[in-house]
């Protein structure tokens, strides 16, 4: 999860340097090209082909996927940066909620304590964010969508823990990884068809190409396997909870980037952040 945190995290520079195309059908595309790429290993599985019992699972998990996509990219013209990025630290919290409804969470102290830390972290750099850039958090329509993108993102580790515990879904995270992909790429494929104008994906560049590739097969694709494989150790809130890492990861590229950006501003997020991963991993440890 250290490392799904560092490629989420990479891939938000790449995708700001693309043109600008038809988001839902280029996440289709993308998480197309995540398929081709795990093909090889899922077909190896005696498990690869689903059951009619796993196919509405799967569908339910593309769902989530498609609609976390969907609200994001709708949300990203109707809501702030950083209305976003402050609502998306409700995720862990949320996942374990889900969790425990699901009887995949035990109800402690400890987890919910460290998601606490860790998001008090997160919305510090957040907010430190806010004062470099000059934004303003706010609550509309926009962020609203945006909210039920982070719930329905907080289902997709439930479903794949809950089917796991149910003997629904296969223990190879590369079949279920390739026919959740694969499935949300079928479903926001569609939502592409119906709302964007998909001809203008024939104005993609290469640069454009060889950064959707890269995508697909780093951000999309390894980044889903190792959430899959993660999902079969820990629980979706604990899961879920590197995501604090990922603004940590961009902070970091920032420096790089604008090192005159550095600034004590940074660092109370940045040490509870610190502080909440390390306290997650002990704990994963003593729970192992």
């Amino acid at each position: 999860m250290l490392l799904w945190a560092v490629l989420v995290g990479l891939s938000f520079p790449a995708v700001g340097v693309m043109s600008e195309l038809p988001p839902f059908s280029l996440t289709a595309l993308r998480f197309a090209i995540a398929c081709s790429g795990l093909w090889w290993l899922a077909r190896r599985s005696p498990a690869f082909l689903p059951s009619c019992r796993q196919l509405p699972l799967y569908a339910l998990m593309g769902l989530c996927l498609a609609g976390f996509f969907g609200a994001m990219f709708w949300a990203a013209h109707h809501a702030t940066a950083l209305s976003m990025s402050t609502l998306f630290v409700t995720v862990p919290l949320l996942a374990f909620l889900l969790g425990l409804g699901f009887g995949v969470e035990q109800l402690a102290w400890r987890l919910p304590a460290i998601l606490a830390l860790g998001a008090t972290g997160a919305l510090g750099l957040a907010f430190a964010e806010s004062l470099v850039k000059g934004g303003r958090l706010q609550f509309g329509i926009g962020e609203a969508v945006f909210f039920l993108g982070c719930l329905s993102t907080a289902l997709y580790p439930v479903l794949s823990k809950w089917g796991l515990a149910t003997g629904r879904l296969p223990e190879s995270a590369a079949v279920r990884t390739f026919w959740s992909l694969g499935l949300g790429a079928v479903l926001i494929g569609l939502l592409g068809i119906a709302l964007e104008p998909v001809e203008r994906l024939a104005t993609m560049s290469g640069r454009d190409l060889l950064l959707l590739v890269y995508l697909g097969l780093f951000s999309s694709a390894l980044t889903f396997w190792l959430l899959q494989r993660a999902t079969s150790v820990l629980t979706p809130g604990a899961v879920t909870a590197y995501s604090y890492l990922v603004p940590f990861v961009s902070m970091l590229l920032l420096f790089v980037r604008e090192p005159e950006r550095i600034g004590w501003v940074w660092l109370p997020g940045s040490l509870l952040v610190i502080v909440a991963i390390l306290l997650l991993l002990r704990n994963g440890r003593a729970t192992a």
